[in-house]
């Protein structure tokens, strides 16, 4: 038996081949097992290679695997462009339609061609092709059919017993044919039992929908973009059966200003986007900074510029987060770097938000953002509520004579009253140009200078509880490594591999990219002989801040990927074994 292995389905886009690869996963998922998946996809409807790439385990994973135990084929193109991936003495089960062969070079593969179209057509519909293949993984893995008894009857059972039953005899098919030809199970790929406990088994874009409902938000503008159109997808049938809203805009500025006009009116609201929508609404995003408006943006990184790699990964909006509006505005920045944090660090975001009344981004990457994996049970006894200095729910008292509302009071630590429109004793002018502390606009010098200070002052000490995610056993390390978001878990199993032969890691994951946590990230970085920042980008966006906040130059190196594919853990700890023995510390 084996404590893990990795398995991947591919096939023509708009064939349903997503399908399999879900089922798979929440089957395993329901006997107790670690998953982690990623999709890879074309920009595009319908054609065009895909994959799901799923590990399985009996402990937690939080990346992909280097290499893999089966791969699940539709068509040849799959084998041409995946069979390298196959480890010595790895499966390759095909559809047997397309005459299957192994690609030049490709050794030490067994490839199995099996009937999938043919025994659905037989079945009653070649749409279950999808389902003899995965009778095809059972009966290689020697897999327990009743978890997939469940998932079919929950997937299928609302069209009737009959639906189910052809679709668990497709399952019964295929595992029954792969016995045949292998004369049983193969060993070498049955699974260690798991401990059976439930999880959750979900992708980043749930976690942040859900986040947001938990906090409280009841209404969402967004446009649809890949990676963030599921969190929209996902509250439309949610949001309604908590007295919330979702509407789909025309463009990505509509979507940012109905959610700034839905905070003013002091519902919790946000919007979701990429870096395409996410530079369409930068002169939004200033509006509600210079009229002190909480609103919490969703951006889920993919490739760019322009429309780039629209279902790729990347990690090159870190400056345009930071930096992209015209002006000077406080602004804050967080970057989870787990499902659960995506899930946490949203209810925070709409805290922070209203708190310091600024906007908050919440950075992603489409890793993150789609990767489906295992998430231990969430904790709602973590999640608190907190308003700030919103007045909504408060009777202002009354004021001796008509004047405005100091909604923008010079207070000491930047953050003003603040009541909604139509509260009785809380009038006051709003507007994008600078202003007085009742809103009138004023271009005076010395109120310029009196308001910037002011809403400067917000953030000028600002630290989310944990700014950072910390392994950290060593007093004085080798090498610190430093990631942002989907990183976390394939740096941590480079670490693991770096310190059995012999090197000393820390590791720290930014979670606070702005402010930036300057004096948190200093001591790990002042104590490491070396840095290796892990970023997706190809300018090192994120080493570049830390030599701006913390200094460091000459001991920050990166390992830069920006080809649209996440990380492997043997890339990092390739690479970083290439830095470490250049200054002979390994």
């Amino acid at each position: 038996m084996v404590d893990q292995l990795s398995w991947k389905v591919g096939g023509q886009q708009g064939e349903g081949i997503e399908k399999p690869g879900d089922l798979f996963a929440t089957a395993l998922n329901r006997l107790g097992y670690y998953l982690y998946g990623y999709r890879h996809f074309s920009s595009r409807i319908k054609g065009g290679h895909t994959n799901n790439k799923i590990r399985v385990s009996t402990r937690p994973v939080r990346a992909l695997s280097d290499d893999l135990d089966i791969l699940v084929a539709f068509d040849q193109e799959t084998i041409d462009l995946n069979a390298k991936e196959l480890r010595k003495g790895g499966v390759i089960l095909a559809d047997a339609r397309w005459n299957p062969r192994l690609p030049d070079g490709i050794e030490n593969v067994r490839l199995i061609a099996v009937p999938f179209t043919a025994i659905a057509q037989e079945i009653g519909s070649a749409l279950m092709k999808n389902m003899v293949a995965v009778g095809a993984t059972v009966g290689l893995m020697d897999l327990p059919v009743e978890p997939f008894q469940e998932v079919v009857t929950e997937l299928w059972g609302r069209k009737g017993t009959a639906v189910v039953e052809k679709n668990m005899q497709a399952i019964a098919r295929g595992a029954e044919f792969v016995r045949q030809e292998l004369g049983g199970p193969l060993e070498e790929f049955k699974l260690a039992p798991a401990d059976g406990k439930k999880r959750l088994f979900m992708i980043g874009n749930e976690a942040i929908a859900l986040g947001a409902l938990t906090a409280g938000a009841r209404f969402m503008a967004a446009y649809p973009i890949t990676p963030a159109s599921e969190i929209m997808e996902y509250l439309i049938k949610v949001l309604p059966k908590f007295g919330g809203t979702v509407i789909q805009t025309e463009d990505e500025i509509a979507a940012v200003t109905m959610a700034i006009g839905a905070n003013y009116g002091g519902v919790r609201a946000f919007t979701a986007s990429a870096g395409p929508g996410i530079s369409l609404m930068t002169e939004a995003i200033g509006l509600a900074g210079m009229t002190e408006t909480p609103v919490v943006i969703v951006d889920t990184q993919r490739g760019g510029p322009s429309t780039g790699l629209p279902t790729k990964q990347e990690h090159s909006d870190l400056n345009a987060a930071i930096y992209s509006t015209h002006g000077e505005i406080p602004k804050i920045v967080l970057a989870p770097s787990t499902v659960e944090e995506c899930f946490y660090d949203m209810v925070e975001a709409f805290n922070l938000a209203e708190e310091y009344q600024v906007p908050v981004i919440v950075l992603t990457d489409l890793a993150l953002a789609l990767g489906k994996q295992t998430v231990e049970p969430l904790d709602y006894d973590r999640v608190e509520i907190r308003r700030g200095k919103y007045l909504g729910d408060t009777e202002l008292p009354p004021r001796e004579r008509l004047d405005l509302f100091k909604r923008y009071e010079l207070t000491p630590d930047g953050i003003s009253p603040r009541p909604i429109p139509g509260q009785k004793y809380g009038i006051h002018h709003v507007t994008g140009v600078e202003h007085n502390e009742v809103g009138r606009p004023s271009e005076g010098a010395a109120n310029r200078k009196a308001q910037m200070d002011k809403r400067l002052r917000k953030l000028a000490h600002f630290r989310m509880k944990e700014p950072l995610r910390v392994y950290a056993p060593h007093a004085q390390p080798d090498v610190l490594f430093v990631g942002i978001n989907s990183t976390e878990g394939v740096i941590r199993e480079a670490i693991e591999r770096l310190e059995r032969e012999g090197v000393k890691a820390n590791h720290i994951q930014i979670r606070q990219l702005h402010p930036f946590p300057a004096d948190d990230v200093r001591p790990y970085v002042d104590a490491a002989e070396q840095v290796i920042v892990v970023e997706q980008n190809a300018t090192a966006q994120l080493a570049h801040l830390i030599r701006l906040h913390v200094g460091a130059r000459e001991k920050i190196h990166s390992i830069l990927k920006y080809d649209g594919n996440p990380f492997l853990p043997k890339e990092i700890t390739e690479q970083a074994k290439g830095l470490l023995k250049a200054k002979e510390l390994i």
